[in-house]
């Protein structure tokens, strides 16, 4: 099969495409024969050599695909050869075809071309397992999510709404901000003009919000504590402000402050 490789750590550049061998699934995995895949920062990060392969993936980038199963192990019972899927993926999207677990394969939504499904699996995990799994964001309860105009954070706004919570936004223009409102954000934050923590304060009546969703890490660590109301909780997901800051532990002692980081999937899988 062809697959997409990376030849050595750099730019664009040292993406090859290669002849290589076919991955052989084992006796719970599926083989997937890849339609189509999408593009992670997690994928550039691992193009640049800065992003470790969980032992025993695939070392070809790529962690969502689409497709159709042409081979199925011994041990599995939730899938057949022919059906159309997406998976996600501890890399591997960017060959033709890559074998993945059972419990990271999900059927393609109603609706959904099976192009479209490609993108859907990584941003749905990825929400659906730190903010509901993890910081039991529930009814009634207030989430903020910064870069609401991603990927991560236009899923995020939908599925928290659809379960009942307010959503607060920060984005860096109006028109991401008139976007993020448009599919359910309730109060939009424009990080380059406002002060989110302020606009926090003054939205809640001084109290915070329940669950934050970060982005960002170490830049907005302690504004982050400071937004959150009392035990409140923070799941920090990528490092776009950098990795190391300095930390106030009161801030989390007196609102009871519980303090989360994403595993990479292919060190915990998300089971259907």
């Amino acid at each position: 099969m062809k697959a997409i490789v990376i030849t050595t750590p750099g730019g664009p550049e040292v993406l090859q495409l290669q002849e290589v061998q076919d991955p052989q699934p084992k006796d719970n995995e599926v083989l997937i024969r890849v339609h189509a895949t999408a593009l992670n920062s997690a994928d550039t990060v691992q193009r640049k050599g800065f992003y470790p392969i969980p032992q025993g993936a695939s070392p070809y980038p790529g962690l969502e695909c689409s497709g159709t199963i042409v081979c199925v192990g011994i041990n599995v019972s939730k899938w057949k050869i022919g059906d159309q899927v997406c998976a996600l993926l501890a890399g591997g999207g960017y060959a033709e075809k890559v074998a993945v677990p059972e419990g990271q394969v999900l059927p393609v939504p109603p609706g959904i071309s099976l192009k479209d499904a490609a993108s859907f699996t990584e941003v749905a995990c990825t929400v659906w397992s730190t903010i509901f799994m993890t910081s039991r964001l529930s009814k009634g309860e207030t989430l903020l999510v910064h870069g609401g105009s991603s990927g991560i954070g236009t899923f995020a706004i939908q599925i928290a709404k659809y379960q009942g919570s307010k959503v607060f936004v920060t984005a860096g223009s109006e028109e991401k901000l008139a976007f993020c409102k448009s599919i359910g954000a309730d109060v939009g934050i424009n990080y380059k003009t406002e002060d989110f923590v302020a606009r926090v304060k003054e939205e809640t009546g001084g109290q915070g919000v329940d669950v934050i969703l970060d982005c960002m890490g170490a830049s907005y660590y302690q504004r982050n504590l400071a937004s959150l109301n009392f035990d409140g909780r923070l799941f920090i997901i990528g490092f776009q402000g950098g990795v190391s800051t300095e930390v106030d532990l009161r801030a989390l002692f007196g609102k009871r402050l519980t303090v989360q980081g994403i595993a990479d999937f292919g060190s915990y899988p998300f089971v259907y």
